[in-house]
């Protein structure tokens, strides 16, 4: 069955192809590109900027199907005072999955969302730069197969540094059901995503952040998945808008048995520096 949404695939296409003309619109950058592109790959930067990360998930289920989602993840700071921002970044997935059990057809539609507040330092210390602060999941999924039925709350953090051509560190982000749908079974999920960049000249950069989760409430060899992996990527313009663009796949090395083997994850993101 496929809702209103429409799929997945192409509702990736026409919002690439509407990142394409907002490019032509976009504010101008007055920053170097290798400032850019550390703010870009910091998850808790003092930048505007909307990511389009949109992951296909190769051999799922009994038959090898394939599932996709596109998330957009606009990331927005506000000065609180001279020393302190707070930085939130929401997720909103549309997701496509395949039909899992017989007589079910495959689904789209929109998951549920998700909204992490980072209370987070002006100035790096020491050479750190960290932001923690609550992390909330909403049951707004359009669909009974695409979300859990449950509204969560939990902390989220990130930790990272930046030293010459490197940018190391890690987001951690632990949520567990406080509400929601009376039938649905209670959720704690576990979320860590460490990242690695190495930054080259004119923009270009090799990167690995691999998302590892983990159902706390599975049977033990269906709690985690474990992806290895990575790829490489680009800072650019369109007329006057900043982008940043990467391309990474993952081999998914642990991971419960319904879950796909593999997965390419592309992203388009939308930067706005001040």
């Amino acid at each position: 069955m496929v809702d209103r949404f429409g799929s997945s695939r192409g509702l990736t296409r026409r919002l690439l192809a509407s990142v394409a003309v907002l490019s032509l619109t976009g504010l101008a950058c007055a920053e170097d590109t290798s400032d850019i592109a550390k703010k870009a790959q910091n998850p808790i930067a003092s930048m505007i900027s909307v990511p389009f990360q949109n992951s296909t998930t190769f051999g799922v289920g009994e038959h090898g199907d394939t599932a996709d989602s596109l998330l957009i993840e606009p990331v927005i700071p506000v000065t609180l005072s001279p020393d302190w921002n707070l930085v939130t970044r929401t997720i909103v997935p549309l997701i496509e999955e395949p039909a899992l059990a017989p007589g079910v057809g495959n689904v789209t539609g929109l998951g549920d969302i998700q909204l992490s507040l980072y209370l987070s330092p002006a100035k790096a210390f020491h050479g750190i730069i960290w932001g923690l602060g609550p992390s909330f999941s909403f049951a707004t999924a359009s669909d009974r197969s695409l979300g859990s039925g449950k509204e969560s709350a939990g902390l989220s953090t990130a930790v990272l540094t930046i030293r010459g051509h490197w940018l190391v560190g890690t987001l951690i982000t632990d949520v567990t059901s406080v509400g929601g749908q009376e039938d649905r079974k209670a959720v704690h999920s576990f979320l860590v995503q460490p990242f690695v960049n190495y930054n080259f000249s004119k923009g270009w950069y090799l990167n690995s952040s691999p998302i590892i989760t983990a159902n706390w409430h599975a049977v033990p060899d269906s709690k985690w998945t474990v992806p290895i992996g990575g790829g490489g990527g680009k800072i650019m313009r369109i007329g006057k808008q900043a982008l940043n663009c990467y391309v990474q796949a993952y081999d998914n090395v642990v991971r419960p048995h319904e879950a796909g083997n593999w997965s390419l994850r592309v992203q388009v993101q939308l930067l706005f520096p001040r």
